[in-house]
């Protein structure tokens, strides 16, 4: 069994991350930290895991945990991942990293969104954990750097239409729409209840932290710098996020050609979804599961390509995935830990 530890276990990515691993049948879950809750069982911070997590959280010490786990996930704020991962990666343990701290390869890029890097020399050797686009990096990485809930949701349909050329790149716009959960469970007055309920607003306009993660990554997969139009939006449920996109197709690009290089690209992934003619990505359909559900439509009067995906923003915008990097990187079976059927309802 892989013995593995959840740095950070009580915010709302954690706690995923428990629930999974909890039912993974390769994994044995030997330690949980939390610095809010140090002292205190699991199930009593989230008592629908009475009868499943009997363990107790700890303060987070590299020292009294390494010797007890072969495999870390860090669901902690960034900045602190990049100050304990050399710890852990020189004494030949492997980390997947939920925050930003390991996901960009430009140092400079990383430091003018977010804080000046202790760790730089370790972004090379980190992989980006976007599971379908670079497994076989994945398989044989130390560092993963998971990607965030709204890249993943951009990523994912895009990448294999603009490596076929069928889009003008500097058209793009994405238009997501986020459950309330992505903001995490720290207290803030912007996620309070009053605040939320009976809103629906944009936040973060031309200045979200995930704008740069995304260009970076299809600035290599194209091969050139490409900036895309990115505006986030807070919706009053709890998980989910939609994404819209909106892209002019080059000339004489059908819905074959987009279907049929989609379902190119993805075959064989088991946690890609495209949608038919009838149905279109609702958030609703993927709630609790590892699946990214794609769908589109074409405007023939204006040649605009709407590509639309639909994940829960806690599993495959962030544990879920966490959870299929772990399975590619041990050899497991990709879909283990993550099977659940998606709710009917």
């Amino acid at each position: 069994m892989l013995r593995v530890a959840v740095v950070g276990a009580t915010g709302y990515a954690g706690a995923e991350l428990v629930r999974i691993l909890t039912g993974h049948p390769a994994v044995k879950l030997t330690a949980i930290t939390s610095r809010q809750y140090a002292g205190v069982r699991f199930d009593h911070v989230f008592p629908s895991m009475a009868g499943h997590v009997d363990l107790v959280c700890e303060d987070l010490s590299i020292e009294n945990l390494c010797d007890r786990a072969d495999l870390f996930f860090l669901s902690v704020p960034h900045k602190i991942p990049m100050e304990i991962v050399p710890g852990l990666i020189s004494k030949g343990k492997k980390v997947i990293d939920l925050s930003a701290d390991f996901r960009f390869r430009d140092s400079e890029t990383y430091e003018a969104y977010y804080q000046p890097h202790s760790s730089k020399n370790l972004l090379e050797k980190a992989v980006y954990g976007l599971s379908e686009i670079y497994h076989d990096k994945i398989k044989g990485a130390d560092l993963i750097g998971n990607p965030g809930c709204y890249p993943t949701s951009v990523l994912l349909p895009l990448i294999p239409l603009l490596k076929e050329g069928f889009l003008e790149a500097e058209s793009i716009i994405a238009d997501s729409k986020s459950g309330v959960s992505g903001a995490g469970r720290s207290l803030a007055l912007t996620s309070h209840f009053c605040e939320v309920n009976e809103s629906f607003k944009a936040y973060k306009v031309a200045a979200h932290r995930h704008n740069p993660e995304i260009e970076e990554v299809i600035s290599r997969e194209t091969g050139s710098t490409t900036l895309i139009t990115f505006v986030p939006h807070l919706v009053p449920m709890t998980r989910g996020m939609l994404t819209t996109i909106y892209a002019r197709l080059k000339a004489d690009i059908s819905s074959e050609d987009i279907t049929k290089s989609l379902l190119s690209f993805y075959s064989g992934r088991p946690f890609i979804r495209l949608c038919d003619d009838i149905r279109l990505p609702d958030t609703k359909h993927v709630t609790g599961t590892n699946y990214c559900d794609i769908g589109f439509r074409i405007d023939k009067r204006t040649r605009c390509l709407i590509l639309i995906s639909a994940i829960d923003n806690l599993v495959k915008g962030a544990a879920g995935q966490a959870v299929q990097n772990m399975n590619i990187m041990f050899g497991y079976e990709e879909t283990a830990g993550l099977k659940s059927v998606p709710y009917p309802l």
